[in-house]
């Protein structure tokens, strides 16, 4: 089989790639010209662990290969799947479809054979008739079901472990009304049978609406953890045992129940925003998802004021180390990452802020100014009043704490992603403090 994925960024170029594994041909098209000349070089343009090895193993397999041609891509090929950006809309919220538009225009000049359509964007719902709605209005040649059809294939694709998602997915949701369309689509994931992967059919609101429902399930596990903290916090209690208490009912489970300084990234901000966007003008307000937008927005918030009480009520003057500006380990991804509320927070309350992420800070400083970058923990540490944990990567779950603590001006601590034990830095000589936990860990008899 051969397939054109149109754009070349997170989705597209991992979607992609992970196709090409399986033994389609797949040509990832872009305008961006500079960006098609750097992936043919095998320069990746985004961080995502094994991405970089898979993609040169297929290009030199002659699986996959990089075009900023789009209608040669599509003429010959048996599914096109739109990957373009879908931003939040300035002014109402909602998705805006200005990149999907002008990629389905395009696609429509460029079909010469039956070929299926399909959204791999996050788009609203209803935007599966749209699409067909502008294909129909462009080439009124063509006959729908006949020339072409339109599918939806949502993608639930984690920042960081992509690759093994795509590989090893939970599910497969595939939205389309034609059975020709389904076996095409059936036989593109044929790999994926071997693993008795689900594959759920489902009309196009369906498939759809599924992607905005599970982004906003578990935006909403976040942000019901995180109200547990502060419970917690006010009440006495600890969060992680409460959140492994509710967690190992099997009605719950435990993913997404941990406690920390709210959600970013390039998804659940944005899907959460355009579902309560899309309800709304559907006559059906989703209170529960509105409240979620408006409380992890809160949160963020809270985060540099919990900083600034721990620092005696002021951090004028101070020096605040942050170790973690990415939203999520094991991406340079800083898209509504927590860093960029609580670090400009620190700056306004007079900090002077030493920052290292291990991989993001060239993302960072496109959205940060005025701090010191290091390329070290420990040399983040130096001299710093108090040391902040804002990401968990990997690197700071063993730091070497005495090592820390002498080169801090003061050894205090806020640890937003609860890496450390109360009670071991209390011991270590720690002004420390967490998300939700105010006893130590409880100790078995």
């Amino acid at each position: 089989m051969r397939i054109a994925m149109i754009g070349s960024g997170y989705v597209g170029l991992v979607s992609g790639a992970c196709f090409s594994e399986f033994g389609t041909e797949v040509v990832c098209v872009d305008n961006d010209q500079d960006k098609i000349a750097r992936l043919r070089r095998g320069e990746i343009p985004i961080y995502e662990p094994g991405l970089e090895d898979l993609v040169a193993r297929n290009t030199a397999a002659g699986r996959l290969t990089f075009s900023d041609d789009l209608a040669a891509a599509v003429e010959d090929a048996d599914a096109v799947f739109l990957a373009v950006g879908t931003p939040t809309r300035r002014g109402d919220g909602q998705a805006d479809l200005t990149y999907v538009d002008a990629a389905v225009r395009d696609i429509a000049k460029a079909l010469k054979r039956y070929s299926v359509i399909v959204t791999k964007s996050t788009v609203p719902v209803g935007s599966g008739r749209r699409i067909a709605g502008l294909l129909a209005e462009q080439r009124p040649d063509l006959a729908a079901g006949e020339d072409y059809d339109v599918a939806s294939n949502p993608e639930f694709l984690r920042e960081g472990s992509a690759i093994e998602d795509f590989m090893r997915p939970d599910r497969v949701v595939i939205g389309c009304e034609s059975e020709r369309a389904a076996a095409v689509l059936r036989a593109l994931y044929r790999p994926l049978f071997l693993n008795e992967t689900p594959i759920l059919f489902a009309d196009l609101e369906t498939a759809e609406l599924i992607k905005y429902a599970a982004n906003a399930f578990l935006a909403t596990k976040i942000t019901f953890i995180n109200e547990m903290a502060d419970i917690c916090e006010k009440l006495g209690g600890n969060v992680q045992q409460v959140a492994r208490g509710i967690g190992l009912d099997g009605r719950i489970g435990s993913k997404f129940l941990h406690a920390g300084p709210g959600y970013g990234g390039s998804c659940f901000p944005k899907d959460t925003l355009a579902l309560v966007t899309s309800a709304r003008e559907a006559g059906t307000p989703t209170q529960i998802v509105e409240a979620v937008v408006a409380v992890n927005e809160q949160r963020k918030e809270a985060m540099a004021d919990k900083i600034i009480a721990h620092c005696g009520g002021s951090v004028a003057g101070k020096t605040i180390a942050v170790l973690g500006l990415t939203f999520k380990p094991n991406t340079d991804d800083m898209r509504e990452a927590p860093s960029l509320v609580i670090v400009p927070r620190l700056q306004e309350a007079g900090a002077k802020l030493r920052v290292h992420d291990p991989v993001g800070m060239e993302e960072a400083k496109k959205l940060l100014t005025d701090l010191e970058w290091l390329e070290d923990p420990y040399d983040a540490a130096t001299g710093a009043d108090c040391l902040v944990i804002v990401t968990e990567w990997n690197q700071f779950r063993n730091l070497d704490l005495d090592r820390i603590r002498g080169l801090m001006r003061q050894p205090a601590m806020v640890d937003l992603r609860n890496i450390y034990q109360p009670d071991d830095m209390a011991a270590r000589g720690f002004h420390y403090a967490s998300v939700g936990r105010t006893h130590n860990e409880a100790k078995h008899p």
